[in-house]
């Protein structure tokens, strides 16, 4: 009878534990669909950067590749066309609203650029060197046209002496009429010296010496003997003198 009320007992338990079994394994299921549409968009989300990052370096060497087949300085030449456009523009503006665009510009600029503009212009070599013989003639002129010192009293006198005329038109007569002063012609007479022992002074350093034997047939051959002469010279200077003499056995 106490095994019987024991299995009357136990039952109820065991029809629950039976009950629950179903429960489990289908939370189980659901855990593991959830586990597996994690995994799956972790894939696609991989996927998507993959290819983004395959995207970006394909732009990335379409651009290094394009640039490599730009000239050199092609960022100081874009640089400098944009600064062109924006000039040209800025001058339709002052154009349309009747302004000048030089003063416009000046007032656009800072004290302390425009000064460091000017010490840049100071320091730049104007003298390009030699072009044709009318360009150095034309510096040659700007140069002596800096170093006259105007006499303003002789200016004012002459100017009062003059009158109207001082100021030429198509009808004065004034050419050959000038006198110069003594004091004038002096300063011209030193002037003239000193163009003279300046250029008596100056020497252009020739490449070639006139004189010297010609011991080649073009310049590559000239600086090969050059060398030779340098490292060799001292052991085949009795050779060749023999050789000139024709004392050479």
């Amino acid at each position: 009878m106490a095994s019987a009320s024991e299995a009357s007992v136990a039952s109820p338990e065991s029809a629950e534990q039976v009950q629950d079994i179903p429960c489990s394994s289908a939370e189980g299921e659901t855990s593991a669909a959830q586990k597996r549409e994690e995994r799956l968009k972790r894939f696609r989300d991989l996927h998507l950067k993959r290819n983004e990052s395959r995207k970006l370096n394909h732009q990335a060497v379409t651009e290094e590749d394009r640039q490599l087949k730009l000239p050199a300085n092609w960022e100081s030449k874009r640089a400098r066309l944009e600064w062109e456009l924006k000039v040209e523009e800025k001058k339709k503006e002052c154009l349309e609203k009747g302004e000048d665009y030089d003063r416009v510009k000046l007032l656009e600029i800072s004290a302390d650029d425009a000064e460091r503009w000017e010490r840049k212009k100071k320091k730049k070599n104007a003298d390009p060197g030699f072009s044709d013989f009318a360009a150095a003639q034309f510096r040659q002129y700007q140069r002596l046209v800096k170093q006259i010192k105007p006499d303003m009293e002789q200016y004012v006198k002459q100017r009062d002496d003059t009158g109207e005329e001082f100021y030429a038109t198509a009808n004065s007569l004034l050419h050959g009429t000038h006198v110069p002063t003594k004091e004038g012609v002096d300063r011209l007479v030193a002037d003239v010296d000193k163009q003279i022992e300046k250029r008596a002074k100056y020497s252009r350093r020739r490449r070639y010496n006139d004189d010297a034997d010609i011991d080649y047939i073009n310049e590559r051959n000239a600086n090969f003997n050059k060398k030779a002469e340098r490292f060799y010279g001292k052991y085949t200077a009795e050779i060749k003198q023999n050789l000139e003499r024709g004392t050479a056995v």
